[in-house]
């Protein structure tokens, strides 16, 4: 009978013959070498299902499962969060306009009268001043009282009560607090050692892990919710240091100041903000990261304040024009704007128009690292800053300042170099796309310009050119260009014919605008 094949439901069935097994000496030879061979087959498959097995084992082992349940860790967690509220005084008027004057015996006069009366702001009447109470949320770090939260929530407040997982209120005492990172410590007294959770890493936190958000949203009391780390190192322009984690857990108003937690049990971040249309969750919350926020406590704790790392530069962000003109291979690093005389960064020989590529041992990827990395070493402490310059790395010893002490004595402020002026004609530069002249005292003048400002000042802009994209404008003062000083517009063509001539497509410019040093990249143009 010849073989014969059908198909069912997309299977195929193959029916064949059966044949007549062959006896004798013949057969039984066969007979050992098809046990033979099933044996060895039968050891292959084994061994394979052996490996795939330990295979998969050991991806299970690097990529947990999701949780069956949070209830367990959120058991042992809710109880070092505390509800907040504050208390302080505002005026019941205090955000109306003031009251229109009329002439006497106007029709508008009782009008307006009786409706600011009835706010408390009528003719020679004050705001009546009252209570507004506001809620948020902290987390205990230490079982004596130590408290975390934001300074927003705390902000302003007269009186501030602590309200524990067991319905207990305390009174609380502000210790420090810090706007920089919107982090705040607060202090209960009690005679009891208080449950408390300790921080975790942040750093080690990946896109797609798991969290946990406990707080008090709305002023409901201990909640929880759970999602995940949606996306790492968001800017909300919310202070210098912004480098938030993002999360689809439920954060709402009153989420504020809770903790966020890693599947151990940990702190990794601390609510703080919302992105919100309608003011509830969306699944856009962000947090402080705790690789930010735990230094800031601990110094507050122990100072009272904080004491933040100083090195004494201006900075900003290398775009790929800006790297192409530096010779750098790509756009990284932070590139120096503008240098603080007498500083750290002045002392160890830092100069404008460096790019600091690593600060102690740590790769500064892009400009906005290089301010939180600088914080979170300690005063006083020498590191090695390896910047760019002039084709080449460089590294420099540097001895660290403070940075709130900077701040308190005045010392911000940038240098801008010198170089002895020289009178000359007005010279239209179509590379660049302006007209540049030399300073002299009616220029100065015209543009409101320091007697002792140096550079080429900018007398015309192209429209459409690059230099008016870039947002160069008449009366701005070209400091340097391709990291040499310039005094008169002859310098610019040379230093731009150079660039040119040496196969650079861009030329950087150092410009003072309005009193601040900013550096742009420009395309040099055919030759």
């Amino acid at each position: 009978m010849g073989p014969a094949s059908c198909f069912e439901r997309g299977r195929a069935f193959v029916t064949r013959p059966i044949a007549r097994r062959p006896t004798g000496p013949v057969a039984v030879a066969r007979a050992v070498g098809e046990t033979a061979l099933l044996r060895w087959a039968t050891t292959v498959l084994v061994m394979t299902a052996m490996l795939m097995a330990a295979v998969l084992a050991s991806g299970v082992a690097r990529a947990a499962p999701a949780p069956d349940s949070f209830a367990d860790l959120a058991e042992r967690l809710v109880p070092a969060v505390v509800n907040i509220s504050t208390t302080q005084k505002v005026q019941d008027g205090q955000d109306l306009p003031e009251m229109p004057q009329f002439p006497p015996g106007s029709p508008f006069d009782e009008f307006f009268r009786d409706f600011f009366n009835r706010r408390g702001q009528g003719q020679g009447d004050r705001p009546r001043p009252h209570n507004a109470t506001a809620l948020g949320s902290g987390f205990i770090v230490r079982d004596n009282g130590y408290i975390v939260t934001n300074y927003h929530v705390i902000e302003g407040a007269e009186e501030i009560t602590v309200v524990l997982h067991d319905n207990t209120s305390l009174e609380a005492k502000l210790i420090g607090r810090d706007d920089k990172t919107d982090l705040a410590v607060l202090k209960v007294e009690t005679d009891k050692k208080l449950p408390f959770v300790e921080f975790g890493d942040s750093d080690g936190m990946r896109v797609g892990d798991w969290v946990l958000a406990i707080g008090n949203p709305f002023g409901l009391g201990g909640t929880v919710t759970a999602g995940i780390i949606s996306a790492r190192s968001r800017e909300i322009n919310a202070g210098p240091y912004d480098d938030f984690l993002q999360t689809d857990a439920a954060i709402n108003r009153g989420n504020s100041g809770g903790p966020m937690f890693n599947m151990d049990g940990r702190v990794i971040g601390i609510n703080t903000a919302i992105y919100s249309p309608s003011g509830g969750s969306v699944g856009i919350g962000f947090a402080i990261p705790s690789a930010l926020a735990r230094g800031v406590v601990d110094q507050i704790i122990e100072f009272g304040r904080t004491k933040r790392g100083w090195l004494g530069v201006r900075i900003q962000s290398v775009t790929p024009e800006i790297a192409e003109s530096l010779g750098l291979e790509k756009p990284e690093g932070a590139l120096v704007a503008g240098v603080t005389d007498g500083g750290p960064g002045a002392k160890a020989g830092i100069e404008t128009g460096d790019v600091i590529l690593q600060f102690d041992g740590k790769p500064i990827t892009e400009s906005r690292r290089l301010p939180r990395v600088v914080a979170d070493t300690p005063v006083d402490k020498q590191v090695s800053v390896t910047v760019w310059r002039k084709g080449a790395r460089k590294d420099l010893p540097v001895t660290l300042g403070e940075l709130e002490a900077a701040e308190q004595s005045g010392l911000l402020a940038s240098d801008t170099p010198d170089s002895k002026p020289d009178a000359t004609k007005p010279q239209e530069l179509d590379a660049l796309g302006v007209t540049l002249s030399a300073l002299t005292d009616a220029l100065k003048k015209q543009y409101s310009l320091a007697d002792d400002q140096k550079g080429v000042v900018v007398t015309a802009v192209t429209s459409g050119s690059q230099a008016a994209e870039k947002g160069l404008k008449a009366g701005d003062v070209i400091v340097e260009v391709g990291q040499a000083e310039v005094a008169n517009p002859g310098d610019v063509a040379k230093k731009v014919t150079e660039a040119r001539d040496g196969g650079r497509k861009s030329v950087l410019l150092l410009v003072e605008s309005g009193g601040d040093l900013r550096f742009i990249a420009l395309p040099v143009g055919p030759g």
